[in-house]
């Protein structure tokens, strides 16, 4: 089985794991989901990139159609040319942008009004290099060439601007660490304090 397809089972496995209903209900509402929709076409995409010229003439006008309500329809804006992991969460439709450029992680989960970005000059131009389970939260700007390390959260309208660790938490509007805990799911862990 292609690797593409691999990805865009584990992407809607992760999508079907997080709703609620029986099979038949969640499976439905996986289909309507438009963040499992944008995926599956990134992933058509990925996977068709592969396949001859002469099967992909008449097969690439329906992968641009499909790019392009995806786009139009659900504001998400996933290039088949960025390297995405499997298990891509996209939990709501609206504003999300990814460098053709960038690189995700495994089981990442992107958040409405978020960029994911190009900056820089020269040497310094480039985009993030983001891990494994990070989770980018609502209205959160991720940008240049940095690395973000694995187990990470960014916070609402965050920007980010310079390299993270693993399971370092960004928050409040700027660039500010407030914990190196993580995006780990620990029972009884404390809750964040405010750090204002």
């Amino acid at each position: 089985m292609h690797a593409a397809m691999t990805a865009l089972r584990k992407d809607v496995q992760r999508s079907y794991d997080l709703l609620e209903g029986g099979r038949w209900l969640r499976l439905i509402n996986c289909a309507r989901a438009p963040g499992v929709q944008a995926v599956a076409v990134y992933r058509f995409g990925q996977m068709i990139a592969s396949w001859p010229t002469t099967v992909r003439v008449f097969v690439e006008p329906l992968f641009i159609l499909a790019q392009f309500v995806v786009r139009a329809l659900w504001g998400i804006e996933l290039p088949r040319s960025a390297k995405i992991g499997p298990g891509l969460y996209i939990g709501h439709f609206g504003g999300i942008i990814v460098s053709p450029r960038a690189v995700l992680g495994s089981y990442c989960s992107l958040s409405p009004a978020i960029t994911i970005g190009m900056s820089g000059e020269g040497a310094r131009n480039g985009v993030p290099v983001i891990g494994d389970h990070v989770y980018i939260a609502p209205g959160a700007r991720v940008f240049g060439k940095i690395h973000i390390g694995n187990n990470v959260k960014i916070g609402a309208n965050a920007v980010v601007y310079r390299d993270l660790p693993d399971n370092a938490i960004v928050a409040l509007p700027g660039f500010k660490i407030v914990s190196l805990a993580g995006n780990q799911h620990a029972a009884g862990r404390d809750a964040i304090k405010d750090v204002a």
